[in-house]
């Protein structure tokens, strides 16, 4: 069966009789019966629903400091135009304080840059969906990644051949079309494979399949067996030294290995594996150096967690998880003081990307409900945006800040000039008007700024 919607496993797993089955598992051979022991909101996708649904309750909405300081500069301003106008005993004094304190570039400062921000970071292939996400982001120090489907692609493919004698291209030949009448992922990836690459695959006289071992085909006359190491085992067929050594590297590697054998003696082993995104690696050292720590929190087994981790360079490994194991995992490293952002495209990852401070879908082969549940989609499933992305929620921030400092610079100026009257309400407009100019230009610069 293929319990990838809950655990992320990119390999298929196999269930017998008494086994327990999750909720939106997908059977891959035969028919089976299956006994419904929770049903509803009960069932495991239920719980991940409600989890998503309880993630999203506790998402505080975010005050914003220059909203907040606006609404009180203006009871101020007033106050300030009252005090000055009696001083200078001059109305038009007070007139011209209250046309240069009011804080419209206070207040332009960040919805323009956000704005900014949100408009290039679409242009290329970015989806943010509030300007909360942005800020966020940039204060993310921890990026959680999910394996399958997102460092991975997802997809099975021919990892290694061993043969033990024959030609390496002869044996696929023989393991493709002993596979070919197949309807196991790991059979149809065989053939799909020898296929592209123009290998021939002939028509097997006898097939036979045993669930959850291999298969067994004649083949130009020859009995071939491919499958487990039990089934082979079964058929009385043992794996000499080189072969018995080989198959645990590949298992140490997180591999699914086909033993193949004939004529009562092995010979040879395919192994087939997820493929990793030829980003991951570059994206996963780019982040590092900008001050942000890679943890990998998968369903898959910990040998294939760590063999793919270990490739791209992540140390913090966490396997073997449920959705709510990850949800624990990112609470508890938000309680240890650290920044979360999550990035996952399976349904089973919507609670995380709900938990994380920032979640990031993958828009392209994500599900619907975990682009939903995130805060930010990648369009194109390019996971290389994400350093890109760091750098223009920083780059945002110092704008939004800047644009505040400055606004708050010219009305404190104005303000001086105005008590001395050396400004009017008229010029005064002028200096309030240009500092709002000032502010959007600004953060409309972020528009079209290269982030390399």
């Amino acid at each position: 069966v293929n319990q990838a919607v809950m655990t992320g496993e990119s390999l298929p797993v196999d269930k017998s009789v008494g086994d327990g089955v999750y909720c939106g598992t997908v059977n891959r051979f035969g028919s089976i019966d299956i006994t419904a022991s929770k049903v509803g909101e009960d069932s495991s996708l239920g719980k991940l629903i409600r989890m998503v649904r309880e993630a999203e309750e506790k998402q505080a909405p975010m005050q914003r400091a220059a909203d907040k300081w606006a609404s009180i500069l203006v009871p101020v301003a007033l106050l300030i135009a009252v005090i000055f106008g009696l001083i200078r005993q001059d109305i038009v004094v007070a007139v011209t304080v209250l046309v240069v304190f009011c804080p419209c570039a206070l207040v332009l400062a960040t919805p323009t840059a956000i704005m900014a921000a949100i408009g290039q970071a679409t242009k290329h292939g970015v989806i943010i969906k509030s300007g909360e996400a942005l800020e966020k982001m940039g204060k993310i120090d921890t990026i959680a990644f999910d394996k399958t489907g997102t460092l991975t692609r997802g997809e099975l493919t021919v990892s290694d051949i061993y043969s033990a004698d024959a030609d390496e291209g002869e044996l696929l030949s023989l393991v493709a079309s002993a596979e070919a009448k197949s309807e196991h992922p790991l059979g149809k990836a065989i053939v799909a494979h020898a296929k592209k690459l123009g290998i021939e695959v002939k028509e097997s006289e006898v097939f036979s399949m045993e669930s959850g071992k291999g298969v067994s085909a004649v083949v130009g006359g020859v009995r071939v067996l491919c499958g487990s190491e039990k089934y082979v085992t079964e058929a009385c067929i043992t794996l000499d030294g080189e072969a018995s050594t080989r198959l645990d590297e590949f298992r140490q590697s997180g591999k699914a290995s086909v033993i193949v054998a004939a004529d009562g003696r092995t010979l040879g082993i395919v192994a087939l594996s997820d493929t990793l995104r030829d980003e991951a690696s570059a994206t996963v050292k780019k982040l590092a150096s900008l001050g942000v720590s890679s943890v990998l929190l998968t369903g898959d087994n910990s040998r294939a967690a760590a063999h793919f981790a270990g490739r791209v360079g992540i140390t913090d490994v966490r396997s073997e998880l449920l959705p709510e194991d990850k949800v624990t995992s990112i609470g508890n490293m938000q309680a240890a003081g650290f920044s979360v952002a999550m990035i996952g495209d399976g349904v089973n990852d919507a609670p995380a990307l709900k938990t994380a401070d920032v979640g990031i879908a993958m828009g392209s082969v994500g599900s619907d409900i975990t682009v939903e549940a995130a805060d930010i989609a990648l369009i194109g499933d390019d996971i290389s945006k994400l350093p890109y992305l760091k750098r223009l929620s920083v780059e945002t921030m110092k704008t939004i800040r800047f644009g505040i400092s400055l606004s708050l610079v010219i009305n404190f100026c104005a303000i001086v000039l105005s008590f001395f009257s050396l400004l009017t309400p008229t010029t005064g407009a002028l200096v309030h008007n240009l500092g709002s100019c000032l502010v959007v230009l600004i953060a409309a610069l972020l528009y079209d700024r290269k982030f390399d």
